[in-house]
């Protein structure tokens, strides 16, 4: 009988982080309870507008990294590597693949997401290098018929059980909203007034009363 340990297995989680939400927040913290290895990084979506330079969505993403470090003994599993980041979800694999030849790698996606996969770059060398882990939407569609479409393409699945808060980066930007942002941020989004943050935005925060 064979003594050899499986492979490590690596969550790769690339976002927008336009900006960082508490659900950001709450799935970094899920990925580090359940994986030895996390790394996150912030990306431009070629879909997307977005409300600010992806040089201060890395900066911010840092923030909401380093205070999960600090709080939770798992924390130590995160890591930003922005080093990843790119439009292309297959770009992102093979540079992780190159720093963890031997790891097992579950490229992290919402379940919106799951019918847009057949469409992207080089998408059945994507399925082949990687497992999707898959994060479920607070009362979304159901996954199952993107799942089997998938998974006839020859794609490995792994639905994750994180309960993630139903907050969407789009809220913020239409509504400067602190009780949708991780605390650690609003220094950050006050002093350098981004996305409509304000010192009297803070101050009305729902947090604090």
């Amino acid at each position: 009988m064979s003594s050899q340990l499986p492979p490590p297995a690596m969550a790769l989680f690339g976002t927008s982080a336009d900006p960082p939400t508490i659900g950001h927040q709450a799935i970094l913290a899920g990925l580090g309870q359940r994986y030895p290895m996390v790394a996150t990084w912030a990306s431009d979506n070629p879909l997307k507008h977005h409300g600010a330079p992806l040089a201060v969505r890395r900066q911010l993403l840092q923030v909401v990294v380093d205070g999960l470090k600090a709080r939770m003994p798992q924390g130590r599993r995160l890591e930003l590597r922005q080093d990843f980041s790119s439009r292309r979800a297959l770009d992102s694999v093979q540079a992780a693949r190159a720093c963890f030849p031997t790891a097992r790698l579950l490229f992290v996606v919402g379940v919106d997401l799951l019918p847009q996969i057949p469409d992207w770059y080089k998408a059945s060398e994507l399925l082949r290098s990687c497992c999707l882990a898959v994060i479920p939407r607070h009362n979304g569609p159901p996954p199952e018929p993107a799942m089997a479409r998938l998974q006839a393409a020859g794609a490995q699945l792994e639905v994750l059980p994180l309960h993630i808060p139903p907050v969407a980066s789009s809220q913020v930007r239409q509504r400067p909203d602190p009780a949708l942002v991780p605390e650690e941020l609003l220094p950050m989004l006050v002093s350098r007034r981004l996305y409509g943050f304000t010192g009297h935005a803070a101050r009305q925060s729902p947090k604090e009363t």
